[in-house]
């Protein structure tokens, strides 16, 4: 047995242990057979080659869990130089694992091409470069009811292995724009005569090149990733940024001797400009995803989620799921 395994082992056995009714010093036979499930799983994991599927109770038992994160994609989640996990989901992770009372452990997610192979490699089956590792939840998955239930060609639904929940942000498409090369109003037609950026492979990148007829699509310069576009508008390379409300308040505030505001802009032909964001756990561990969301719902209504996002110079956008039930948008 690896040390990995055995260390999962003591930490079921001294969870159980404290909360045995039968006191300190006795281990009781349910205790054995838990710690014993905990080993079975990974051991099992690794000779067949398959994700270590864990529930609520293995989850506690462990005395870890694992946060799926997108990476390097600031404000949300990020490395920083010390190589620890930063951003506003790697801060309700850390929230959401202290509330379990276990360690928090960021899974790093690379994007790819889509949200629904995302999930698949991080939370339902594991990804065939790492096929015994996934999230145990994953963050920043759209809460989008249509999506969560689309079915395919035969009828059978696309997601049915995960279960989308726990709404705790709404996000939308914007733009940021140098105030000193625009002037008045903003629209999509201010940059019919200057150069606006967008991040490749992204839907802006796609939209900026195909809307009102394609006259804008000269104008269009693709970067990296949406940094890379600030630092090009502040060179004045570009005259406008279009991408998440998100991602665009994080590097404004990197900014500060320049003028460059947000747009409120609005997107003809983008059907959901504005959406919530959830969070994301196999369709198995329903359990575990309603103690992750009893933890973020009470952060969301006693205020402490907003200061996260206060912290990170976000202004903090209720999602519509509770702006119906709270009465409040912000």
């Amino acid at each position: 047995m690896g040390k990995r395994n055995w260390i999962s082992v003591l930490a079921a056995f001294g969870w159980l242990l404290l909360a045995s009714p039968s006191g300190a010093g006795e281990l009781s036979a349910a205790a054995l057979e838990t710690a014993h499930e905990v080993t079975r799983s990974q051991a099992s994991a690794e000779l067949l080659r398959r994700p270590a599927l864990r529930d609520l109770d293995e989850v506690l038992a462990s005395g870890h869990i694992n946060i799926g994160l997108y990476q390097d994609f600031p404000p949300y989640a990020y490395r920083d130089e010390q190589g620890e996990a930063r951003g506003i989901d790697a801060e309700i992770g850390r929230a959401i694992a202290a509330g379990l009372g276990v360690e928090f452990r960021p899974f790093w997610i690379k994007p790819g091409s889509s949200l629904g192979r995302d999930l698949g490699n991080s939370v339902s089956r594991g990804h065939y470069l790492r096929p015994t590792q996934v999230a145990d939840v994953m963050m920043r998955v759209p809460y989008d009811r249509d999506f969560s239930y689309m079915r395919d060609s035969t009828g059978e639904y696309i997601n049915k292995s995960v279960v989308m929940f726990g709404p705790y942000q709404r996000e939308q498409w914007d733009i940021a724009y140098d105030a000193g090369r625009l002037e008045g109003e903003v629209t999509l037609g201010s940059f019919r005569h200057q150069r606006i950026g967008a991040e490749y492979d992204t839907l802006p990148a796609t939209y900026l090149t195909a809307t009102m007829g394609g006259q804008l699509r000269d104008g269009v310069r693709h970067y990296r990733d949406v940094g890379d576009a600030f630092a090009a508008m502040a060179r004045g390379e570009v005259a406008g940024v279009m991408a998440m409300r998100g991602e665009l308040e994080h590097y404004l505030a990197q900014y500060p001797q320049h003028d460059f505001r947000l747009a409120e802009a609005v997107f003809p032909g983008i059907s959901r400009q504005q959406w919530d964001i959830g969070m994301a756990v196999r369709e198995s561990h329903r359990q575990l995803g309603y103690a992750v969301e009893a933890i973020v719902d009470r952060a969301l209504r006693e205020g402490s989620l907003g200061d996260i996002f206060q912290a990170h110079a976000l202004v903090y956008r209720m999602p519509d799921f509770y702006a119906e039930i709270l009465g409040q948008t912000e």
